[in-house]
């Protein structure tokens, strides 16, 4: 049987992130992806100008649907909106067998548009961080899971072992919101203080969709049976690949990334 990857996320109408950037990276790593649509939006390269989210039972049926007939190995969380969305998902991950769960704390937009409801932060922080086999949140992600400042990499060290006390098995704090001209470095933090380090060089693009990438390309490698660190290192060098690849679809000055480039 061929193993599959699921995605419950929220669908970008442009095409860059959310579903159709988790199931491009699902295909490029080639693995089978399997969906279930936490929200709808209507957004492009430029904005998001509605968000529709989808009845939490209705979310609840499909994953139910897809653990039914799949083989699913994975599971990556991103949008998931509010409070209500946030508890369906866990009780219906909690009815299924133990599979590694990837969970992108999607907050905001790259075009700074809110993507989850301010009074659902202690639901992710008490249902999703200890569901967590690894935690991808950017900077302003994990500042607002911590309510602390992050300005600098001894900060990204520190949040990172306060988000492993919150009960994730492992934290991978990406660095590309810090300031500076140096290369990004985004951390995995594990259990015991081990950590580890992958550098990429900064690129001057703004792009749309990475940290969908991210967590997508990490929870398709951990399917394919890599340890949490080699998918963390597989997935940060997949999405610099596609970054170095992306190309504008839009009006806008904002960068896609480039999956199948980046997949050969």
């Amino acid at each position: 049987m061929t193993l599959s990857v699921l995605t419950i996320a929220g669908s970008d109408s442009g095409g860059g992130a959310g579903i159709q950037a988790d199931l491009k990276t699902f295909a490029a790593h080639r693995v089978h992806g399997l969906s279930a649509i936490a929200a709808l939006t209507a957004q492009n390269t430029r904005g998001v100008t509605g968000v529709a989210v989808t009845d939490p039972a209705f979310i609840a049926e499909q994953v139910d649907a897809c653990f039914a007939d799949f083989e699913v190995r994975a599971v990556k969380l991103g949008m998931l909106a509010n409070a209500e969305v946030i508890h369906a998902v866990s009780d219906a991950l909690e009815r299924q067998h133990p599979v590694p769960v990837v969970v992108d704390p999607v907050m905001v937009a790259t075009s700074g548009a809110a993507l989850l409801d301010p009074d659902a932060v202690g639901a992710l922080r008490d249902r999703l961080l200890p569901m967590a086999a690894v935690l991808t949140p950017n900077v302003p992600e994990a500042e607002v899971l911590l309510a602390r400042h992050i300005i600098d990499h001894e900060d990204v060290l520190e949040a990172s072992r306060a988000l492993i006390a919150r009960g994730c098995r492992g934290v991978l704090l990406k660095g590309g919101h810090l300031r500076g001209d140096g290369p990004v470095v985004d951390l995995l933090a594990l259990p015991g203080g081990r950590t580890e380090r992958f550098e990429h060089p900064r690129l001057a693009v703004r792009a749309h969709g990475t940290g969908c990438t991210l967590a997508s390309a990490i929870a398709a490698n951990l399917a394919l049976g890599h340890s949490l660190a080699a998918a963390c290192a597989r997935g940060t060098d997949y999405v610099h690949r596609a970054l170095l690849q992306g190309y504008r679809p839009g009006r806008s000055d904002i960068t896609v990334l480039d999956h199948f480039a980046a997949g050969r």
